[in-house]
């Protein structure tokens, strides 16, 4: 049976809620899902939302598939199980240059080989969640890059997740 999993740009929470990330106003990666060499993952959701006090110039908010490495250092990030926890662990490990989310302030690499898996101007007011349609899911290749990537004109804090099966 295959696992649904799931990943957010935060720690998991513990004794603490987690901790919001800005967008800052340039090109950033908020969060990257690694798929190995071995594994190919089918998106069924992803969201976003924004802790922004007033309506503003809305956030460019791109969900892309990439071929290379272009997020900088990420804080490693081990998906959770979202379906039965007797499923096994997911393929998509963290790590500083795979499956993590971006808590610095490093700038957006060179990227190639991109596709979009949606594309979208988001209030920084306000939040969105996309799920895909049973059998029209995004389909990430093995060895590629997801990413949730953000360009924000002023800068505001968010979460961000994605869901997956593989």
């Amino acid at each position: 049976m295959a696992g649904l999993f799931w990943v957010a740009n935060a720690a998991f929470p513990t004794t603490a809620a987690p901790v919001k990330m800005t967008t800052g106003t340039s090109i950033k990666t908020l969060l990257q899902v690694a798929t190995p060499a071995t594994t190919s993952i089918l998106v069924t959701e992803w969201g976003i939302s924004f802790d922004g006090s007033a309506a503003a110039t809305p956030i460019e908010v791109e969900l892309v598939d990439t071929l290379a490495i272009g997020a900088g250092t990420l804080t490693s990030v081990t998906p959770c199980i979202f379906s039965s926890p007797n499923n096994e662990a997911s393929l998509c490990v963290g790590g500083t240059s795979a499956t993590g989310f971006n808590s610095g302030s490093s700038t957006e690499g060179s990227i190639v080989g991109t596709r979009y898996g949606d594309l979208q101007l988001i209030a920084p007011t306000n939040q969105y969640v996309k799920q895909y349609p049973l059998g029209r899911e995004f389909f990430v290749p093995a060895s590629h890059f997801l990413r949730i990537r953000v360009t924000a004109g002023t800068a505001v804090n968010a979460y961000t997740y994605i869901n997956w099966v593989e």
